[in-house]
């Protein structure tokens, strides 16, 4: 392997370093939800505040990020948002009064969703050429499931190592809070410029900043591909219903279901990131191709989800059955950023357009659960998990619809002059 290959491998591991540590903090309750409840002295309301505000500094964040990301160096504030992501962490580890977590939950959503995603995504792009860009977000995606599995380990390790008390509590906030500061450092040394490489504010027709957004809302490609994530995302926000119908209708063992979770929130991101890339690059020649065929797929795959006889007898056809639907939405996950350079987004506006593509493609997190959740409130069992599951399906119809349109973009070529115009094919490393 050639030094320059090398360099942009390791890039890219600092690079699922990074993201599979900024939100630790920010998704506190994903490991230590009683712990918070504990020794935080909240209530299951006062949780749900807190994400309430995360979700909504994260709508605005997304864009301004976009901005930034194009006017500075990916290491600059993906460095800035680790670190001061570290620091806060600290500051929280003496576990403040609530109206203070209020305010770190709003700078912890800042950071990651402002300073590190958008010019995460942009760097990620930016790692690889047209042919390769399907395997470098897929594999962004599994090394992120892999990175977010080990890092909430070796958290929760130290936790019940110290005795699952409030030390141990403290004590892996801190861990996490060392783990962000380190690899914000670790990202400033190695997601260093190459020599001779344009400087990140340029002039022209290569205008960024403002103008550049301006450019990126401008443009119907930018807006179809967000679409296109959105409709992957709403389906995935589902996924976490499985476990307690597998529960509740399949009689699913306490213990059985940790396992199931484990295995459907982290062992199939790391599986279905590669999975994705590879069939979007190698076998498809094109994630968006890979993405309409795989919505097709989930059609059958729910409808057989559907159909499955109930019972404690077919638990186990059950839990194979959501998980293969859950695989091939992951492999969706890996590569639904990939077809920004298929349209040709210029790399100039990257920024821009990832950072209104995350407002508007990570947009159901802001009410889908609620929505599902709201159905099952409302028609509760069997009945009501048919009518999220059928929504899953007419959801996943719909996909198939906006994949195809994209699709036939990608096909014809770029709708606007810039894309046509400014679109490099092979953009250097971060």
């Amino acid at each position: 392997m050639s030094p320059e290959k090398r360099l942009r491998w390791l890039r890219l591991l600092v690079l699922v370093l990074c993201s599979g540590s900024i939100y630790k903090l920010t998704n506190l309750k994903d490991a230590f939800y009683v712990p918070m409840q504990q020794f935080m002295h909240l209530g299951n309301t006062e949780i749900g505040v807190l994400l309430s505000v995360s979700a909504t500094v994260s709508s605005v964040a997304f864009v301004v990020g976009g901005y930034l990301a194009d006017r500075l160096p990916a290491r600059v504030p993906i460095t800035l948002g680790l670190v001061a992501t570290g620091l806060a962490g600290i500051y929280l580890s003496t576990l403040p009064p609530y109206a203070h977590m209020l305010v770190l939950a709003g700078f912890f959503a800042f950071c990651a969703d402002c300073l590190c995603w958008p010019a995460l995504l942009k760097a990620i792009r930016a790692t690889g050429d047209e042919s390769e860009q399907g395997r470098m977000f897929g594999f962004f995606e599994g090394g992120r499931g892999l990175a977010d599995t080990l890092v909430a380990l070796l958290a929760l390790g130290l936790f019940v190592l110290l005795g699952s008390g409030e030390q141990g509590f403290r004590a892996a906030i801190l861990l996490f809070s060392a783990i962000d500061i380190a690899v914000g450092v670790m990202s400033y040394v190695v997601l260093r410029e190459p020599a001779g490489s344009a400087a990140p504010v340029q002039t022209g027709s290569d205008a960024v900043g403002l103008a550049g957004l301006r450019q990126a809302l401008a443009m119907p490609e930018v807006w179809l591909v967000s679409l296109n994530v959105f409709m992957v995302y709403i389906v995935y926000c589902g996924l976490i219903f499985f476990v307690p119908y597998l529960r509740e209708e399949y009689g699913m063992s306490v213990g059985m279901a940790g396992v199931y979770g484990i295995v459907n929130q982290y062992a199939l991101k790391i599986l279905g990131g590669p999975i994705g890339g590879y069939l979007a690059d190698r076998r498809f020649g094109s994630a968006t191709r890979f993405m309409r065929v795989a919505f097709l797929v989930l059609v059958p795959a729910m409808l057989l989800v559907l159909v499955l006889p109930q019972g404690s007898q077919w638990v186990g056809v059950g839990m194979v059955a959501t998980l293969a639907f859950s695989l091939v939405v992951f492999s969706m996950r890996g590569v639904f950023w990939a077809p920004m350079q298929e349209v040709r987004v210029p790399a100039a506006i990257s920024g821009s357009a990832f950072g209104i593509g995350c407002l508007i493609g990570y947009s159901p997190g802001m009410f889908a659960y609620a929505g599902y959740g709201a159905i099952l409130d409302q028609v509760p069992g069997a009945a009501g998990y048919r009518l999220v599951f059928g929504t899953m399906l007419l959801l996943s119809v719909a996909g198939f619809g906006m994949a195809t349109v994209l699709g036939r973009v990608v096909a014809r070529g770029p709708l606007t002059s810039a894309s046509r115009t400014s679109a490099p094919a092979a953009p250097a490393p971060p």
